[in-house]
């Protein structure tokens, strides 16, 4: 009998929390409907396996509880597996829309370097072969000719200084949208430690699904845990109204302590619990055995 406590509230949020991850992970999956809708189901089985099995499994016998802890441990581990992927794709989805937040910082160049460094070396070629020329009958022309090429030179030479300047400003914002990419934390821990932000990335979901599907399971069972009432029954009036104790009084006289088939029959009267071997052990946390002998003497008391 679950008990009105936090306990159940929390337990029915983790749970609907890692049911939500699963679905989510599951669609991001499947490349078909079909296929995220089975992704999906199959992700939620996994979840109410680890968090339901070690409570449901607690009162079988022994071959069904060992059966049940490693279904509970598959559970577990697919689970997580599943978690930590949906918290890669949150982070990689997150790592785009802060790469799109970083703006371009300079507009692209026209020509690129290899064709600006071709034609200047045809310019200096150009120069060379004029220089080497001797002037006798057309030197105006030749000296118009030289200049041209000069000038065509120092307009290359700005193209090129312009172009190494756009390049190095592309490095700078593509080095700032690597950074925006990661997440800070992840990337100064990885700093930090000495490792990759990929590797800091699949240790976190993974550690953060653990935690999730442990603290789910825990919840479940202290919400299925049965608050058993161990306070004495009350005695009679005459007794209650007593004020001090009567030193002639025989030890015989004296109210017997509550046993636990006084608690049983109490419990049982009040509808708080059912007359069976299962019942018994998760109410008083008992042996089978100890459970078999309560419930023998339970009958014969009812009879």
């Amino acid at each position: 009998m679950i008990r009105l406590s936090p306990a159940p509230l929390l337990a029915f949020t983790a749970t609907g929390t890692a049911v939500c991850m699963s679905i989510l992970a599951g669609w991001q999956r499947g490349g078909w409907v079909t296929e995220r809708v089975v992704w999906i189901a199959t992700g939620v089985v996994l979840v109410a396996g680890a968090h339901l099995l070690p409570v449901l499994c607690r009162s079988t016998p022994l071959v069904a509880r060992a059966i049940g802890t490693v279904l509970w441990l598959g559970c577990m581990a697919t689970a997580s597996y599943g978690h930590a992927t949906f918290f890669l794709l949150s982070q990689s989805h997150a790592g785009t829309l802060r790469e799109q937040l970083v703006a371009a910082g300079s507009p692209q160049a026209q020509r690129s370097l290899t064709a600006v460094m071709a034609e200047r070396a045809t310019v200096t070629a150009n120069l060379a072969a004029i220089g080497a020329k001797h002037c006798v009958h057309d030197c105006p022309s030749l000296q118009a000719r030289r200049m041209s090429l000069n000038a065509r030179l120092d307009a290359l030479n700005a193209e090129v200084a312009d172009i190494r300047r756009l390049q190095i400003n592309d490095d700078r914002d593509a080095a700032r949208r690597d950074a925006a990419r990661d997440d800070p934390v992840t990337a100064r821990l990885a700093a930090l430690w000495g490792t990759s932000t990929a590797k800091l990335d699949l240790f976190a979901g993974l550690a953060f699904a653990a935690v999730l599907e442990g603290v789910a399971c825990l919840l479940w069972w202290v919400a299925w845990t049965p608050h058993v009432s161990r306070t004495p029954v009350a005695t009679d009036s005459a007794a209650e109204t007593q004020v001090a104790p009567d030193p002639m009084t025989a030890p015989s006289a004296i109210a017997a302590p509550v046993t636990e088939l006084d608690i049983l029959i109490r419990d049982v009267s009040a509808g708080l619990l059912r007359p069976t071997v299962s019942g018994i052990r998760q109410h008083l946390h008992c042996s089978q055995t100890k459970a078999i002998a309560l419930r023998r003497q339970l009958a014969e008391s009812a009879a």
